[in-house]
């Protein structure tokens, strides 16, 4: 089910950061939650909650269902009724991260998903094979949050240059206002090509891999 107001595919039209080398993008299509963009606002603490909506449209939309993406109440109640949070949670201004999600995405969808943790004396370039494959044989959307860099993101791509720089495609859903285009989220940087070591090297990561694959070639 989409949500009409929401742009599609915010990541389409960015170039690769280097002519050589190879790309590997998700496959299909996924609208673009970001903070405030159904009208809850959650600037300062949503991050995690719209990465998340982001990648349920993935599931959704690849797949066919006639489910709605979940809001934010809606999370925040299934991470209750799971026992994941106590009952104070519903309502409140906590954050979420990767294993929430993983739980969100378990239970409303029934998809499993991996988990890439990164610690802090681990480079993010020692896991570029396995987010290479995961791109080729899955094509989602990839959720990745830390401790000292808590800013949820969504992983749209890698790109593996033939100098061995290693760079992620960031969807950021920190975004508040009114997108017109696609271009104006690359121009304001929420969608960019970033180079692995300019992450926090002093924060540890964890990546949501969800394991389903999509129905289409993508775009």
């Amino acid at each position: 089910m989409e949500h009409k107001d929401l742009l599609l595919n915010v990541h389409s039209n960015l170039e690769p950061p280097k002519p050589d080398g190879s790309t590997y993008l998700m496959k299909g299509n996924y609208q673009y939650y970001h903070y405030g963009c159904d009208g809850f606002q959650d600037v300062g603490w949503g991050c995690g909650y719209r990465t998340l909506q982001s990648i349920c449209s993935w599931i959704i939309m690849n797949n066919n269902l006639t489910k709605e993406v979940p809001n934010i109440p809606t999370i925040q109640q299934t991470l209750v009724e799971i026992k994941d949070k106590p009952e104070r949670f519903f309502g409140s201004r906590e954050w979420i991260g990767t294993l929430e999600a993983i739980y969100v995405i378990d239970t409303l969808f029934d998809v499993s998903c991996k988990v890439i943790h990164i610690s802090k004396k681990d480079s993010i370039a020692k896991h570029s094979d396995t987010l290479k494959e995961y791109f080729e044989t899955y094509g989602g959307l990839i959720m990745m949050g830390g401790d000292m860099d808590a800013a949820s993101k969504g992983i749209a791509g890698i790109h593996l240059s033939a100098d061995q720089d290693v760079y992620l495609l960031v969807v950021d859903p920190h975004f508040v206002g009114k997108i017109k285009t696609k271009e104006e989220l690359c121009t304001k940087t929420y969608v960019k090509w970033q180079k692995v070591d300019e992450f926090v090297d002093s924060s540890f990561y964890n990546l949501c891999l969800p394991i389903i694959k999509a129905n289409t070639n993508g775009v």
